[in-house]
C-alpha cells in the first residue's frame, strides 16, 4: 500500500506522530536499593571534635567476695545508719580508667565523575549534577547503615558483649525470647532492630500463640511492638551472611538497644562543620579537577562512627530461623 493510500484510509492523526509534538512528564532517576534507613533516624548523633570520641568509664576490678570472680565497677563506699548517733563514715572517691577507649571516625569515600558535556547540554528539565549527587549520597547512606551494623571493628552486631547474647529456645524468634532479651536490656530499652523477614517470623509465632503484637505510628509509619517497644525493620541485619537473601529460609539476629549519651546507650558519631560540607552533616564534597576528556571529578567523603557506652545497653537474640511456617485450622 502506498503512503497516499494509507493517509486516505486514516481517519485521524496517528498517536505515534502526535507524540512528537508533546512533552513527556519526566521522573527523577529511581533507585530500588534505597531503604528507609530507620537506624540512622532513631540513633542519637553526637558531634565530636578532631574526629575522636573518648569513652571515660569507672575503673573496674575483680570481685571475689562471693567466691566467684566478677568484674565490677569501683564504686564509692558509704554507710547507712538507722540512728543519728556518731558513726565512722568511710572515705572514698569514684576512680576512672586510666586508658579509656577511643572511637575514631571512619571515612566512607567515593569519587563521582561527571562528563562536562552532559552537565552543560542535557541539563533540562532535570539538573544532572543534582541527580548524580543525590543518588551517590543515597548509596553512601545505605553503606553507612550497613557499616554501623556489620563493621568488624565497631559494628553493633560485633559489639555485643558475650553476657548480652542469648539463643532462641526453639530456634525461631518467640515471645519468650523477646522477653528474655528485654530482661537483658531492661534499663529504658529504646527499640528492637531486625530484618523484615525476622519480624515476619516473630509475627507468625505471636499469631500461633494468639498474642498478635500491637502497632505504633512513628514518623508517619506503622511499626510492630513488643511490650511497648517498637520493632524497627532493617535489611542490613544479614540473613545467612547476605544482604539480599531471596530464600524463604535462613538465620539472622535481632538487636535490642538503649540509646543516647545521657542514658549511657548506643550513639552515632559525626563531625558537623567540616570543610566543603555538603547537604548532610559530616559529608564533604570536594571538586578534584577536570581531566583531558572533560570529565569532572568530585571526592565525596562521609565521616561517621558508632559507640556502645555501656555493655548492658546492647543485647542480641542470635542465630534465629526465619523460614518456619505453621498451618492454622
Amino acid at each position: 500500500m502506498s503512503t497516499t493510500d494509507y493517509t486516505m484510509n486514516q481517519n485521524s492523526l496517528d498517536s505515534r506522530a502526535a507524540k512528537n509534538l508533546s512533552h513527556s512528564t519526566i521522573s527523577v532517576p529511581t533507585m530500588e536499593t534505597i531503604t528507609p534507613r530507620w537506624l540512622l533516624t532513631f540513633l542519637p548523633w553526637i558531634s565530636v571534635e578532631a574526629g575522636v570520641y573518648r569513652l571515660n568509664q569507672l575503673k573496674k576490678y575483680n570481685d571475689t567476695r562471693s567466691g566467684i570472680s566478677e568484674v565490677r565497677e569501683r564504686l564509692p563506699e558509704m554507710v547507712c545508719s538507722n540512728n543519728l548517733s556518731e558513726c565512722l563514715i568511710p572515705q572514698s572517691f569514684p576512680d576512672y580508667e586510666e586508658r579509656p577507649k577511643e572511637y575514631t571516625l571512619n571515612a566512607l569515600q567515593t569519587i563521582l565523575r561527571v562528563n562536562s558535556h552532559v552537565n552543560e547540554i542535557f541539563n533540562s528539565p532535570i539538573n544532572q549534577m543534582e541527580q548524580q549527587m543525590r543518588l551517590t549520597i543515597e548509596a553512601m547512606k545505605e553503606k553507612q547503615e550497613w557499616e554501623i551494623i556489620n563493621n568488624r571493628d565497631f559494628g553493633l552486631v560485633n559489639s555485643v558483649a558475650p553476657s548480652m547474647r542469648i539463643k532462641s529456645k526453639k530456634g525461631v524468634p518467640t515471645p519468650d525470647d523477646m522477653d528474655e532479651l528485654l530482661a537483658k536490656v531492661w534499663k529504658k530499652p529504646a527499640f528492637f532492630l531486625a530484618n523484615p523477614k525476622a519480624i515476619a517470623a516473630f509475627g507468625r509465632e505471636c499469631t500461633r500463640r494468639g498474642v498478635p503484637p500491637a502497632t505504633v505510628n512513628i514518623y508517619g509509619s506503622p511499626f510492630l511492638t513488643w511490650r511497648g517497644v517498637p520493632i524497627i525493620p532493617c535489611d542490613k541485619l544479614l540473613i545467612d551472611g547476605g544482604s539480599h537473601n531471596v530464600s524463604d529460609t535462613g538465620r539472622t539476629n535481632i538487636l535490642l538497644m538503649r540509646v543516647g549519651e545521657r542514658e549511657q546507650g548506643v550513639i552515632g558519631l559525626h563531625q558537623p562543620g567540616i570543610p566543603d560540607e555538603g547537604s548532610i552533616p559530616s559529608l564533604s564534597v570536594r571538586f578534584a579537577g577536570i581531566d583531558e576528556r572533560g570529565v569532572a571529578s568530585y571526592i565525596m567523603s562521609l565521616y561517621f562512627g558508632a559507640a556502645v557506652l555501656a555493655e548492658d545497653s546492647l543485647g542480641m537474640l542470635e542465630d534465629i530461623e526465619v523460614g518456619r511456617y505453621h498451618e492454622y485450622v
